[in-house]
């Protein structure tokens, strides 16, 4: 897969994470992802329920207007219609997100950062002090997912700021530039909690994870 950001992107981000961890016990560790679902089931359905409004809305008009439409005519047109907005599903990924509403373009992006917050181990940290910056850009979604230790000691309206960071430098299509400055916010947040102490290992890779 193409990659969004290139290498010096990434050794600029690789540094800022070294950088900041110098400062901390934390782990930082960075995902990038275009999206985190494909939405073709979800925008199939709500395209559906619109071809089903769309059919009666013109049985009614049929009706009040007396024009004559054969059931099978009738039942043809909506299958039509069906297949069309398929295929345009299909061969036009890009149209999805577009019918689908916020609320679940979020949860998918939420759920995926937490998918990967899980599969890069960032939750197995000697002192669970591993926090996760991602960022899924269809979604325009940005989360900080924290582990248990540092949930203890910092609220997740600490990270709101950070979360801002990373959809404000997205939005305008900076998002080397915004994960840089969100690590370093982000150091800086865990080196007030969680100060480095001698022997410390690196247990998480330095560097940005695109998807």
């Amino acid at each position: 897969m193409q990659q969004f950001l290139d290498a010096n992107d990434h050794a600029r981000i690789a540094e800022a994470i070294r950088v900041a961890e110098e400062k901390t016990d934390g782990e930082i560790y960075a995902v990038l992802a275009r999206r985190s679902d494909d939405y073709f089931f979800a925008a199939g359905f709500v395209a559906a329920c619109g071809v089903i409004i769309a059919a009666i809305v013109a049985a009614l008009l049929a009706h009040w207007y007396w024009f004559d439409l054969s059931l099978p005519v009738f039942g043809l047109a909506i299958l039509a219609a069906f297949i069309s907005v398929v295929l345009v599903l299909w061969l036009v990924p890009s149209v999805r997100i577009m019918l689908v509403p916020h609320r679940i373009r979020y949860r998918r992006a939420h759920l995926n950062a937490v998918q990967q917050f899980l599969a890069r181990n960032v939750h197995i940290t000697s002192e669970r002090t591993g926090v996760l910056l991602f960022v899924s850009l269809a979604e325009r979604y940005a989360e900080v997912v924290a582990d248990a230790g540092i949930n203890a000691k910092v609220e997740q309206e600490e990270w709101n700021g950070i979360v801002a960071i990373l959809t404000d430098h997205a939005s305008r299509q900076a998002v080397a530039d915004g994960f840089v400055e969100a690590i370093g916010k982000a150091g800086a947040l865990l080196a007030q909690h969680f100060p480095p102490t001698q022997g410390n290992p690196n247990e998480l890779s330095d560097h940005l994870v695109e998807l």
